[in-house]
């Protein structure tokens, strides 16, 4: 083949971050499967609703209480190997619930303690593997990466608790083995992976460089908005926790329209995503990411007033898609404007930004709506996305005049 008809801009090119997509789609496909057969075994064992919020408490305490160190561990370690280790921890954890759930030796306290296991070695694991991708790609395929990249993921939250659920159908064990085998094949993928950039030096722990991701990013004009726009807009833009009492008490549907609600953000995120894997943002990316997250706030707002179901289901399209125009340039700004042997320490507080702000936004959604009502509560989280757009267009004048991704760091 000549050289002419190879594209350079092509990610296929690239077989490491061929590997790498591979990789995501395999674990990611796994976890949402295993997701929703742990808390159907867990249910089916126990008959207790509270059990299911022990599943979310033990996931949700490694994940924030680990992440300073597991971003140390990302900028002093080879980023691979510490994946490579978490995920044949998690794959040891699966085959364990899969062994045991066949072997009906399972009860509700081996499941939790596994499922802790897991949540541990993935919080370790998630600073090196958010970090990994700019050393996969030149940095002008970065945003199309990360694009390409979350429609694995929205591919897996759509289509993996339905297939989760349908082999459970043949036993928990059975589902838990198909995890177990994606999980392999994701290890396989992260084995094959090699850098096109050289990794960062190692740097002696101290308990300064332990939270130099905090201070770097408070330095960082673009990166502390980006962060922070993304904490204020997932806290207040959290309609899609009341989903329940919307199907029920608005639109006066059943199950099969709750199902339709839920799927309709990832189905416009999946469409967008698809959409900007194959097509670069060369300017005014401040202003785009301004203005998707602007549409979120809007699409949030006519979701709130909305009493049909496809009105409904058509602001929540609406809403999945701008949330992933917006993610895909904050990621990328993030991980552009930051020095590859400070990647690790900023992913992992950026990770707790999100863990939290998803966390209380469905909270502060629940509590807003039990005393003001559904309705009220999500215009009111619609009209704050507004507040917050308007409030970091004037406070962040740089981000908002930002016109690309990359080559815009001012260097200290």
């Amino acid at each position: 083949m000549s050289s002419s008809s190879v594209n350079p801009d092509s990610l296929l090119q690239h077989r490491s971050f061929v590997a790498f997509w591979i990789a995501r789609a395999a674990s990611s496909f796994g976890f949402q499967m295993l997701s929703i057969v742990v808390s159907w075994q867990i249910y089916s064992i126990t008959g207790r609703a509270f059990d299911l919020g022990l599943i979310g408490l033990v996931q949700f305490f490694p994940s924030v209480a680990l992440a300073l160190v597991a971003g140390h561990v990302a900028d002093q370690f080879d980023r691979r190997r510490v994946v490579l280790i978490g995920q044949i921890a998690e794959w040891v954890a699966i085959a364990a619930l899969a062994y045991l759930s066949l072997t009906h030796h399972v009860n509700e306290v081996i499941i939790l303690g596994l499922i802790f296991i897991i949540s541990t070695a993935k919080a370790m694991e998630a600073p090196s593997l958010q970090s990994m991708l700019p050393a996969l790609v030149p940095p002008h395929l970065l945003a199309r990466a990360m694009a390409a990249n979350s429609v694995s993921g929205q591919a897996a939250s759509m289509v993996g608790p339905a297939l989760g659920g349908f082999l459970y159908v043949a036993g928990a064990g059975v589902a838990y083995s198909v995890c177990a085998c994606l999980y392999l094949l994701s290890i396989v993928m992260v084995s094959r992976l090699r850098y096109e950039q050289a990794p960062p030096p190692r740097v002696p722990a101290t308990f300064k460089t332990l939270f130099a991701g905090i201070s770097f990013i408070r330095a960082r004009p673009d990166v502390l908005g980006v962060i922070s726009l993304d904490l204020f807009a997932v806290l207040l833009g959290g309609a899609t926790a009341l989903l329940p009492i919307f199907a029920h008490d608005i639109l006066h549907t059943g199950s099969w329209g709750l199902g339709l609600l839920r799927g309709a953000p990832a189905v416009g995120g999946l469409i967008v995503g698809f959409w900007l894997s194959h097509r670069a943002l060369t300017r005014n990316v401040g202003m785009t990411m301004f203005a998707a997250v602007a549409g979120f706030g809007a699409a949030t707002l006519v979701f709130a007033f909305s009493t049909s179901l496809w009105l409904s289901m058509l602001a929540l399209f609406a809403l999945g898609g701008f949330d992933m125009i917006s993610m895909v340039i904050r990621g990328a700004l993030v991980q552009l404007d930051t020095p590859d042997d400070m990647r690790g320490r900023v992913s992992a507080v950026n990770s707790i930004f999100i863990n939290t702000s998803n966390q209380l936004g469905e909270f502060e959604s629940g509590l807003l709506a039990a005393w003001v009502g559904a309705v009220p509560a999500a215009a009111i989280g619609g009209i704050g996305t507004l507040v917050v757009v308007g409030l970091w267009m004037t406070w962040f004048p740089g981000l908002r005049k930002r016109q690309k991704l990359e080559n815009e760091v001012v260097e200290a």
